[in-house]
């Protein structure tokens, strides 16, 4: 059995998360700066080369002087949360449900947060103990898929993650999404702070 129940805390009352996939270090480090300043207290950097490491590993470590959650996504090999470990991340998301990347990722220390887009899936997640899952791609899963997961699911929490962006965020909130993740919308340098006004408005 495998607790992930501390993202709980990881993400306290902010139910949103920056994704800086691929962006190199210093762009990197300067997105999640911004995003810190505005209130939006995670960010996840996808590890997927070297260079993406690298940039986890700098931001992790300005992540935690600044007290701070920085995560590594895109995990899907046992290889890959040892790296994650390696370079400070404080939590691994993975794209689907891999229950040995669950595992070794609890071993690590990282909660782990895997994907799921079934209710086959929500159901083997949650028989592992996993309560926090990332539901992958929100976009195409639409708004109605978490009302239909929350009747047999009732205790599953979800991330919504994939075509995420400020325009939309605020209606999957309402859909009972604990906390929207955005990434690819963050090439659009106005999408935090709307995603910050996003965050007043919740408050």
């Amino acid at each position: 059995m495998v607790d992930n129940s501390a993202f709980e805390t990881i993400f306290g009352a902010v139910p949103l998360m920056a994704i800086m996939r691929g962006m190199g270090a210093d762009r990197s480090l300067a997105l999640a700066t911004s995003a810190w300043d505005l209130g939006i207290d995670v960010v996840e950097l996808p590890i997927q080369s070297p260079e993406d490491i690298e940039a986890l590993r700098i931001v992790a470590t300005e992540g935690r002087s600044r007290g701070k959650h920085v995560g590594a996504g895109t995990v899907v090999t046992t290889d890959h949360v040892e790296q994650a470990a390696e370079a400070g991340a404080t939590f691994t998301v993975s794209p689907g449900l891999d229950l040995d990347v669950v595992r070794a990722s609890a071993d690590a220390g990282l909660p782990p947060m895997p994907g799921v887009a079934t209710a086959s899936e929500v159901q083997l997640a949650m028989r592992e103990g996993l309560t926090w899952l990332k539901a992958f791609p929100a976009s195409l899963l639409g708004r109605s898929w978490f009302g239909a997961m929350h009747g047999p699911f009732p205790t599953a929490t979800f991330v919504a993650t994939g075509g995420m962006n400020a325009a939309n965020a605020g209606e999957f909130l309402d859909a009972g999404v604990a906390v929207v993740a955005v990434g690819s919308a963050l090439e659009d340098e106005t999408q935090l702070p709307k995603l910050a006004a996003l965050l007043e408005r919740k408050a």
